[in-house]
């Protein structure tokens, strides 16, 4: 633990300052005051990790996800005591991927705690990711003691600055009396309203038990003289007001959580809207799939409208693989086209009340099945190039088909990549509500390792595949580690074109280089074998033998080993002309 004796010496070099000595002893005042109606327990073996542990409990929280640092070891042990399933990755943002996930296919709050200063910034980009997708997420940080902060203590930066930005809500737990209430109210914020992440900050003197701290408070060598009695009794008193009232009784339950719904008189306007309309089309993201309306009400009331949809995001699987009203292709051509558009903010609760309201009106039938019929044409020209072939290497579309004909009707979906995942989003039908994760508008790379983490622990009979492009996977592929330590078997299918495609197709032609676009046709199938999974390399040679080999790889999964199936491609003008930027 850090040592605060330094504080002795910082306050000592003011000795001759009245100011200091005059707030020193208003403090003096005003902390008698304080402990007059509050009891210290300096002799409880209890430490702060506990009454985390209880909140987090009592809000039913399964998963905390982490890695490990002195800072947080308290939360660590106190959770795991409780029932409180542990799980520690090798890299901080994969723990808050992994809560991500878990917020979004549980619908309560995802949990990640991590170790001070770079422990913390190395979440930032996942925090900023789940703030852009609206996930609640709670991130427990560490912080140098309350003494310490902004004294060059190791690990400490301003880290509240840090994540006002990106957070609903931030915290800097100053006495351990604070951590329940503050802890409850954070939770509440992270669902309330639009959802987000959260941020409260646990200096290490709030969650270590007071004998352990109370050594650290001592000053090693005190100024002698009346300045040297006042530090002593100021770090006394301050100690002693850190855990005052610490282990008073406090209701560690739920508080209320608002959830924003549409008024009468906006579904009113609307169905007046869609009883009239000709051509409606509905666009469905990832919001739709929110509490409080479950995804299977939001799905029958879309087809009891029976208005054609598309869907994005989270949203994709939401009306099943196969359902009539669910248009994959043609997008800009069926907006055109359309005479109403329908954008909601709270879509799922406001789609089950305007279907209330239509009871009895359904969308003109030739208007969907028209544009089915494009769809269809489209999809029929997709599985025609699925044929062609590719310079060396499969190609990448009917590499895709083959997946997704044989994925188990249970599967979750985990897309991390860009221009092979742009294609996969094309091909791939996910079977049903929340089986479809990708990260949302912030287009983060990255997230596969901690959704795939998250959507196993969540979902655990279920086959759960991520979809990596070869540049992507460098950014988790260490995690295949925390698949087996954890026995969280996932399938990952790598498109492996030894390139950043989805850059190298507009950098190449605008500015004529190719350079940093270059990847190699890395054995990843070994990296998956070194972790304790099980790899696959499948080339030209293996073509014939893809099902074979895709089935064998689903078997190894059910009998508990994480696989990797590196797919050697080769390029097709599928997506020509998308843009990455």
């Amino acid at each position: 633990m850090e040592s605060l004796g330094a504080v002795g010496a910082v306050l000592g070099c003011s000795a001759c300052c009245i100011p200091v000595v005059a707030l020193l002893l208003a403090a003096y005042k005003l902390g008698l005051f304080y402990q007059l109606f509050h009891q210290t327990e300096t002799e409880s073996p209890r430490h702060g990790g506990e009454s985390v542990a209880e909140v987090l409990r009592a809000h039913g929280v399964k998963f905390l996800f982490t890695l490990v640092g002195g800072h947080i070891s308290p939360i660590l042990v106190a959770c795991e005591k409780v029932g409180i399933r542990i799980v520690d990755t090798r890299h901080e943002a994969t723990a808050v991927f992994a809560a991500d996930a878990v917020a979004r296919l549980s619908g309560t709050v995802g949990v990640a705690t991590v170790t001070a200063g770079p422990g913390l910034t190395n979440t930032v980009t996942a925090v900023k990711n789940a703030q852009m997708a609206e996930s609640p997420v709670l991130l427990l940080g560490g912080g140098a003691a309350t003494l310490l902060q902004g004294r060059g203590a190791l690990q400490d930066i301003d880290q509240m600055s840090l994540f006002k930005p990106l957070c609903k809500f931030c915290a800097s737990i100053r006495t351990v009396r604070e951590i329940v209430p503050t802890l409850r109210k954070a939770l509440a914020i992270a669902q309330s309203g639009t959802p987000g992440p959260v941020f409260v900050e646990f200096p290490i003197d709030t969650l270590y038990p007071y004998h352990l701290v109370s050594k650290e408070f001592a000053p090693k060598t005190p100024p002698k003289g009346l300045m040297g009695s006042i530090i002593s009794w100021y770090l006394r008193n301050h100690l002693k007001n850190l855990f005052a009232g610490a282990w008073e009784a406090r209701d560690v339950c739920p508080l209320s959580v608002h959830v924003p719904q549409a008024t009468e008189d906006q579904v009113q306007k609307c169905i007046e809207l869609v009883s009239r309309a000709k051509k409606p089309v509905i666009l469905l993201g990832s919001q739709v799939t929110l509490p409080p309306s479950p995804s299977d009400h939001v799905r029958k009331a879309l087809e009891d409208l029976g208005i054609p949809c598309f869907l994005g995001g989270m949203s994709r699987g939401l009306l099943g693989k196969d359902s009539p009203i669910h248009i994959r292709q043609n997008r800009r051509d069926a907006l055109k086209e359309a005479d109403l558009v329908l954008l909601a903010g709270d879509p799922g609760s406001f789609l089950v009340h305007l279907a209330k309201g239509l009871k009895g009106h359904r969308c003109p039938e030739e208007w969907p099945q028209s544009l089915k019929v494009g769809d269809l044409t489209k999809e029929n020209a997709n599985r025609a190039k699925a044929d062609e072939k590719t310079e060396r290497h499969l190609n990448p579309i009917k590499v895709l088909h083959c997946v997704d004909e044989l994925m188990a009707e249970d599967s979750i979906i985990v897309a991390d990549g860009g221009d092979f995942v742009g294609t996969a989003a094309y091909i791939m039908r996910p079977r049903g509500p929340l089986r479809w994760l990708d990260p949302g508008a912030f287009g983060t790379l990255g997230v596969g390792g901690g959704f795939a983490l998250g959507a196993k622990l969540c979902r655990p009979e279920s086959e759960v595949w991520i979809i990596y492009g070869d540049g992507s996977l460098g950014y988790s592929v260490a995690e295949f580690d925390t698949f087996t330590r954890h026995k969280t078997p996932v399938l990952a299918l790598v498109g492996n074109d030894a390139c950043w495609s989805q850059i190298s197709r507009e950098q190449v032609p605008i500015l004529g280089s190719n350079v940093a676009c270059g990847l190699a046709f890395t054995d990843y199938h070994v990296v998956a074998d070194g972790y304790g999974g099980k790899g696959y390399l499948v080339g030209r040679e293996e073509e014939s033998r893809l099902r074979d080999i895709i089935k064998q790889a689903q078997k190894e999964t059910k009998e508990g080993k994480a696989t990797l199936l590196n797919v050697l491609i080769g390029k097709t003008n599928f997506r020509e002309g998308s843009i990455s930027v």
